[in-house]
C-alpha cells in the first residue's frame, strides 16, 4: 500500500504563497496590502471566515485577489490590465459586494483561447461562498430540488432556454416524493413559462426558479408523453445528492457480464458507494464494465484516482501498481510544486476536518484491460481524469457519447474572508505523458493513444428512457459494442437539436459551478 497520499488543500486551509506581489498597473488596488482575511465590513461573507478577520475595505480584498492570482494561477503572465476603480467592482454594500469581487476575479482571468480556436483558454475558474462549498463537496448537501435539469438549446445573452427536461431525480428529494421523472419535459415553474424570448430578465427569472433557495414550495406543470402533470414540491436546505448509482449486470446475446454503473459526483460521499459497486462486481465476476460519467464534473482527484485502479488492477501484472495517475504541472514560480498522483489502492474515508484518511483498507479490484465510459459535454475535470490516466498506463478505453468539456485542470482553492477562490492553478498530464485534452475527449471509431480522440461511438443522452435500461440510448451503444467489436451502422439515439445561431450553447446540464468543481485535495494517508 502507499504510505501517503499528496496534500493538495482545497479549501478552508491557510496555503503559503510566498512573498506576494505588489498589484501595481491594472492591479487590484495598488500597494502591497495583500493580508489574508483583512475583510470588508459590508463582507456578508465574513463570519465564515477560516481564521481571525480584520476590518478592511473592498478595495483591500480585491488586492488579495490579484496577489493570489499573481502567484498561483497557471497563466499569471496572461491576466489582463485591469482598472480595479472600474464601478462594476466597487458596489461595496451588503448586497452589491459579491457580485463586485466575483466580476473583478473574473476580469483578471486570461481571455485567450484554447488550441482549437473554438473555446476559451479558462472556462472554469470560480469562487463560491466558502460555507456552501464545504456543504456540497464534503457532505454532499445542497439546497434544491434534487433535479438534474437539461436542457436543448440557451443563449442567456438573448434571454432564450428552451427543453428543458428533467434527466435524473437523486432519490429521496423532494422531485422524487412528487413523482417527477427522467424525460418530463418543463412546461412552467412557479407560473413562469419555461422558454423566454428575448428577455435575459426572463431567462434569469427561470434559472433562479430551477436552483431555489430552502423551503421554497413551487407549482411545477411537466409534459410526460403528451399528458399534462402539475405538482407542487418543496425545496429541501439540506438535499443529500446521490452521487454514485445502484450498480447493474446485464447479459448480452453473446453471453458477456456487463457491469453498469452511474457515477454523477466525485464528492467525498461517492467512496463508500464505490467501494460497495466494484466489491459486487467482483463477485460473480463481470466481463465488462461501462462507467455512466455523462452527468460526472467532477470533484476529488483522490477518488478518480482509486475508481481508476479499481478497475484496472489485479495482483497479478496489475498495470497500475507503482505506477503515476497523474502529475500535476504548475506554473514556473511552483516549479518545486510539480508532483505525482499514483493509482491509489486503499481506501481513505478521509475527515473533512484533517483531512487524514480514517480507514485503509485494499480497495476491489476487477484487473479490466478495457472500460466502456459513457460521456457528454458535462463530464468533466476529475471524470476526464479517469480516462486519461488509464489511457497513460495502456487500458483500452472506449469513448460512448459526445465530446467531453475539457479540462485538463485543477486547483485546490483558498479562502478568504468567507469567499473560496478557484483559480486554475495546474495542469494534469498522465503516466505517458499527454494531457492537451481542453477541447475535450471526442469518440472515434480509431482513436489514438496520444490525442484526444478516442476509440468509441457517438451517441447523444435522449432522455427517452432510465438511465441502467439496456434500451438507453449509450448504453444500448456501449453493450452493441461489447457484442459487435464495432460502433452500431446507424445512431441508437435522437439526436440533440442544434442550432446554426452564433455563441448559442446546444444541449447539456445546468448546474451551479460547484457542480462541475474540478480537481479537490488529497487526503493524508
Amino acid at each position: 500500500m502507499q504510505a501517503r497520499m499528496r496534500i493538495a488543500r482545497w479549501i478552508g486551509v491557510a496555503l503559503t504563497l510566498g512573498a506576494m506581489v505588489s498589484c501595481g498597473g491594472g492591479g487590484g488596488g495598488g500597494g502591497s496590502s495583500e493580508v489574508p482575511q483583512s475583510c470588508s465590513a459590508n463582507n456578508p461573507f465574513r463570519a465564515d471566515a477560516t481564521g481571525p478577520t480584520v476590518t478592511a475595505s473592498l478595495t483591500v480584498e480585491k488586492s488579495w485577489v490579484r496577489g493570489y492570482m499573481d502567484a498561483s494561477y497557471l497563466w499569471y503572465r496572461e491576466i489582463p490590465n485591469v482598472n480595479a476603480a472600474d464601478p462594476l467592482f466597487n458596489v461595496d454594500t451588503s448586497s452589491g459586494f459579491y457580485a463586485s469581487i466575483d466580476n473583478y476575479f473574473n476580469a483578471l482571468l486570461t481571455p485567450n483561447l484554447s488550441t482549437s480556436g473554438l473555446k476559451p483558454k479558462d472556462e472554469f475558474s470560480f469562487t463560491y461562498p466558502t460555507r456552501l462549498w464545504d456543504q456540497l463537496i464534503n457532505s454532499g448537501s445542497t439546497a434544491g430540488w434534487g433535479i438534474e435539469w437539461h436542457y436543448d438549446t440557451r443563449d442567456a445573452t438573448v434571454g432564450t432556454i428552451n427543453g428543458i427536461r428533467v434527466a435524473f431525480v437523486h432519490p429521496g428529494s423532494p422531485a422524487f416524493d412528487v413523482g417527477l421523472q427522467r424525460g418530463d419535459l418543463l412546461v412552467t415553474i412557479g407560473g413562469v413559462t419555461a422558454s423566454a424570448t428575448n428577455n435575459p430578465n426572463a431567462y434569469n427569472a427561470i434559472i433562479s426558479q430551477l436552483f431555489p433557495a430552502a423551503g421554497q414550495r413551487m407549482d411545477f406543470v411537466v409534459n410526460r408523453n403528451g399528458t399534462t402533470i402539475t405538482v407542487s414540491p418543496t425545496s429541501s436546505g439540506n438535499l443529500t445528492l446521490t452521487p454514485v448509482g445502484q450498480p447493474s449486470v446485464i447479459t448480452t446475446s453473446n453471453g458477456k457480464k456487463v457491469g453498469y454503473l452511474l457515477f454523477n459526483d466525485h464528492l467525498l460521499t461517492a467512496e463508500q458507494g464505490l467501494i460497495g459497486a466494484f466489491s459486487a462486481f467482483t463477485n460473480p465476476p463481470i466481463d465488462e464494465l461501462v462507467l455512466d460519467l455523462r452527468y460526472n464534473g467532477g470533484g476529488y482527484l483522490y477518488i478518480a484516482s482509486q475508481v481508476a485502479y479499481m478497475i484496472a488492477s489485479h495482483q497479478i501484472n496489475s498495470p497500475t501498481v507503482g505506477r503515476v495517475f497523474e502529475r500535476t504541472v504548475f506554473n514556473d514560480k511552483r516549479g518545486a510544486e510539480n508532483s505525482d498522483t499514483f493509482f491509489f489502492d486503499t481506501s481513505c474515508f478521509p475527515d473533512p476536518r484533517s483531512f487524514n484518511c480514517t480507514n485503509v483498507q485494499p480497495l476491489p479490484q476487477l484487473g479490466l484491460s478495457r472500460v466502456y465510459v459513457l460521456t457528454s459535454g458535462d463530464t468533466c475535470s476529475a471524470s476526464e481524469a479517469i480516462i486519461n490516466g488509464l489511457r497513460g498506463v495502456g487500458i483500452d478505453v472506449i469513448q460512448i457519447g459526445t465530446t467531453t468539456c475539457g479540462k485538463p485542470y485543477g486547483f485546490f482553492g483558498q479562502s478568504n474572508c468567507g469567499i473560496t477562490y478557484f483559480p486554475i492553478e495546474f495542469q494534469g498530464v498522465n503516466a505517458a505523458g499527454f494531457g492537451d485534452y481542453a477541447d475535450g475527449f471526442q469518440p472515434d471509431p480509431v482513436g489514438s493513444t496520444t490525442s484526444n480522440r478516442i476509440k468509441g461511438c457517438t451517441s447523444s443522452d435522449d432522455l427517452g428512457d432510465p438511465l441502467g435500461s439496456p434500451n438507453e440510448a449509450q448504453l444500448a451503444t456501449a453493450l452493441y459494442h461489447v457484442t459487435n467489436g464495432a460502433c452500431p451502422p446507424a445512431p441508437l439515439a435522437r439526436e440533440a437539436p442544434l442550432s446554426a445561431s452564433a455563441g448559442r450553447t446546444v444541449g447539456g446540464l445546468l448546474k451551479a459551478p460547484a457542480r462541475s468543481n474540478g480537481y479537490g485535495q488529497m487526503p493524508r494517508r
